[in-house]
């Protein structure tokens, strides 16, 4: 494995474990795919760094228990942005 691999493996894990953001918003801040963000944590940060992995599992097993409630949210706002402008339309046409 490259060094520069594992310095961005362990990077990636300590800013995980510090911030608890997703796997998707550190793969932003990191300028990678969010696969490689997963594969540096699940695969690569157990032989480098155990102790720092395994913390890092707990956070991302909490994610993958509320991933459904997140994606309900996420939804939810998405329907009030789109039926908002849609809704007072049909309201002024309905008027005239």
């Amino acid at each position: 494995m490259h060094d520069y691999i594992k310095e961005r493996t362990i990077k990636i894990g300590t800013c995980i474990v510090e911030t608890k953001n997703t796997v998707r918003t550190i793969a932003k801040e990191f300028g990678v795919s969010k696969s490689t963000v997963h594969k540096d944590l699940t695969e690569r940060l157990p032989e480098i760094n155990p102790d720092l992995a395994n913390q890092v599992k707990h956070i991302l097993e909490y994610h993958k228990s509320i991933r459904h409630l997140r994606g309900g949210e996420a939804t939810k706002i998405k329907y009030r942005k789109t039926k908002s402008p849609k809704s007072s339309e049909s309201l002024v046409a309905v008027k005239s």
